[in-house]
């Protein structure tokens, strides 16, 4: 049954305008990011295994758009053969070889370093980029046999970064340099049909397709960087906000708008970085002092945390809610990150599953935390996002973000990039954290989605991308509410998107389509 929103006229307390009521959007999430019980969480093994079994993965797929470009590749009249291993590669012999990306830059973190110098290692300070002034890169190649140093202009004008599988085609210099003439990747994985996977289960169930007419003007919404720090200063952001997806405080029109609204999905950082401190007294603050590892009870704040419990408990009775882990909210740190625990949410988690360590085996819930990244189908169409890592720390790899780090430049091209590497989160874990997987990469895209977004992004931006089996990628970037206050709307039959702009120093919101 959907929920109902009724709403007064100010002039005439006793008589009801008509109902409106919110239809929810038809949700089946995926669970490929959530951590089975198979799966513990230790660090007592290597690395190396998740860059062996991406490659695994990727290599076949990548080796297949080499030999199709460059089978009747000749230089000077010589034949383009292939090599199964970089340790096989000879001086002078034109060859292409698939493997690994490993890019060794003057700035990025050495954890080795850290643990010489101390048992326990604090988290290292963020970095805004890899890069020195002069530019300084060396761009490797590395399969199970051993590496080799990759050179030439080529390197420069294609975007690479750690953790990417790539052909590369040229001859090896006299200097022990593999001198890259092409170079190839795995480009867009396929892309599943619209309502594929719920006529699939429909089938499996014995019952017969269902005809879906059209849902013109129904959307979903996506706001991320609410950055809830418990002080006065979220009052009004959030009011406003809150008002909005009610209904509240709106002409008839927007009301009508705000119904249509059928899902909300937070894309993280809903907790401020900074929310650290200890009361005293009602005048006295204290900050804690540093704690590099374990729990530290005095410095914990519960506002936040309650406050976004309560912001959820008063949308959910009208709007089903997904809320994605951020990197400053209280949960892991390591990719994937797992959703928040219910615990958390002691008012929100009535509308929640019951069965955490198997959701799967219940019904999809009004209320659902999932993990960073996510992806899942809204209406057929295939979503996949995150809450910004994978494309920050990409960032941090080249140029496009400009020194600062925080530049919207090239975002879109790290989007694009990530899903023709058919890989979410490529340096993990070589500069981004992840778990020592040793069975599977969870971060190997196989099925292409036809809406991408990233939270927690200094604007928003968007564009579509083909490939070259047809298909479509609508990409968006989230802003941060908390600095932009913008929110996403999409409209779920054209997967477009438009911007909601809550103006706070006139206290009203006004629609702006991007």
């Amino acid at each position: 049954m959907a929920p109902m929103l009724s709403r007064l006229r100010p002039n005439d307390a006793t008589e009801q305008v008509a109902a409106r009521s919110r239809v929810p959007s038809a949700y089946n999430p995926l669970y490929n990011y959530r951590l089975g019980q198979n799966e513990t969480k230790q660090y007592n093994q290597q690395f190396a295994d998740i860059y062996f079994l991406r490659l695994a993965k990727l290599k076949k797929i990548v080796e297949k758009h080499a030999e199709a470009e460059w089978e009747d590749y000749e230089l000077a009249g010589e034949s383009a053969r292939r090599v199964h291993r970089v340790l096989d590669v000879r001086q002078g012999q034109l060859c292409w070889i698939v493997g690994t990306v490993y890019m060794e830059l003057p700035l990025k973190p050495n954890i080795l370093e850290d643990i010489s110098k101390e048992h326990w290692v604090a988290g290292p300070p963020p970095r805004p980029t890899y890069l020195n002034k002069e530019g300084q890169v060396q761009v490797m190649l590395e399969d199970e046999s051993g590496r080799l140093r990759l050179a030439g202009p080529i390197l420069t004008e294609k975007l690479l970064v750690t953790g990417v599988i790539v052909a590369v085609l040229g001859t090896e210099t006299a200097g022990g340099d593999f001198e890259v003439l092409d170079l190839h990747i795995a480009e867009l994985p396929p892309q599943p049909r619209r309502w594929r996977r719920d006529d699939e289960e429909q089938e499996e169930e014995g019952d017969m397709a269902v005809d879906r007419p059209p849902q013109n003007g129904r959307k979903v919404a996506i706001v991320s960087g609410l950055e809830i720090s418990g002080t006065a200063a979220d009052t009004l952001n959030i009011s406003l906000l809150l008002e909005y997806l009610l209904g509240e405080a709106l002409d008839t029109d927007d009301q009508d708008d705000s119904t249509n609204i059928s899902r909300l999905i937070v894309a993280g950082n809903s907790i401020s970085s900074d929310v650290i401190a200890d009361v005293v007294g009602d005048d006295d603050i204290k900050k804690p002092a540093s704690k590099k590892y374990g729990y530290d009870a005095s410095a914990y704040n519960p506002t936040p945390t309650a406050t976004l419990d309560s912001l959820m408990s008063e949308l959910l009775p009208s709007i089903p809610v997904t809320i994605m882990v951020g990197e400053h909210d209280p949960a892991n740190t390591s990719m994937p990150q797992q959703p928040i625990h219910p615990a958390m949410f002691p008012h929100s988690r009535a509308y929640s599953t019951t069965n955490l360590k198997d959701p799967e085996t219940e019904e999809p819930s009004w209320f659902d935390s999932i993990t960073n990244p996510w992806d899942g189908d809204i209406e057929g169409w295939r979503f996949m996002g995150n809450s910004g890592q994978p494309v920050d720390d990409v960032l941090k790899y080249i140029s496009l973000g400009g020194e600062d780090g925080k530049s919207p430049e090239g975002r879109l091209e790290v989007m694009e990039a990530l899903l023709r590497w058919r890989c979410g989160a490529p340096t993990a874990p070589d500069t981004l954290w992840c778990y020592p997987f040793q069975e599977r990469d969870p971060f190997v895209i196989e099925e292409c989605p036809h809406l991408f977004f990233i939270g927690n992004q200094p604007r928003f931006d968007t564009s579509v991308i083909e490939g070259a089996d047809g298909q479509q990628v609508r990409l968006v970037t989230i802003p941060r509410f908390h600095e932009t206050g913008q929110l996403v709307l999409i409209d779920i039959e054209t997967l477009e998107p438009e911007l909601v702009q809550f103006d706070i120093h006139h206290t009203h919101a006004t629609n702006g389509v991007h």
